[in-house]
């Protein structure tokens, strides 16, 4: 089963975690970059005209991606990562998965924070990724390991 591991992180949290999920799923690793990076200031969620928290007041915001050339059509199952933003998925993972085609394949949420759950990004997710079949998200520390991880991978039975 051809496998992606496509992640957006911030602050590295997420991409350490989508490492070691993708070793662990014998998957193809991608980042999902905006074309203007985030910079620390943009994060700061207390500062309400940081670009963070602009973004994610509406919900229709699309930032723009760096690249469309994930591997996305290959792939029959597609791992997407990111942090909590606001208790949902962040705006560049909409803009992420109204890019590409996932018609037919499964999509899998997976996603840190401190504490926080999917909240509404579920629904989002799943309206967003059309023609695919959404899994429940899951939440994991950035430093869960291989072990757990191909743990969830199997109790997924994915293929």
């Amino acid at each position: 089963m051809k496998t992606l591991v496509a992640c957006f992180s911030a602050s590295g949290s997420t991409a350490k975690l989508a490492k070691t999920l993708a070793a662990a799923a014998e998957g193809e690793l991608y980042e999902i970059k905006p074309a203007v990076p985030y910079e620390k200031r943009d994060l700061n969620w207390m500062d309400k005209k940081a670009r963070s928290t602009v973004e994610m007041q509406d919900k229709n915001c699309r930032p723009t991606l760096a690249d469309t050339d994930a591997p996305v059509a290959g792939a029959e199952v597609v791992f997407l990562g990111f942090p909590i933003w606001w208790y949902r998925e962040p705006s560049i993972i909409d803009s992420f998965l109204e890019a590409y085609d996932f018609s037919g394949k499964t999509v899998v949420p997976f996603f840190t924070s401190g504490g926080s759950q999917l909240g509404e990004g579920q629904a989002r997710i799943e309206a967003l990724a059309k023609g695919a079949r959404v899994l429940s998200g899951k939440r994991f520390s950035a430093r869960a390991s291989e072990g757990e991880l191909k743990g969830w991978i199997d109790s997924l039975h994915l293929g």
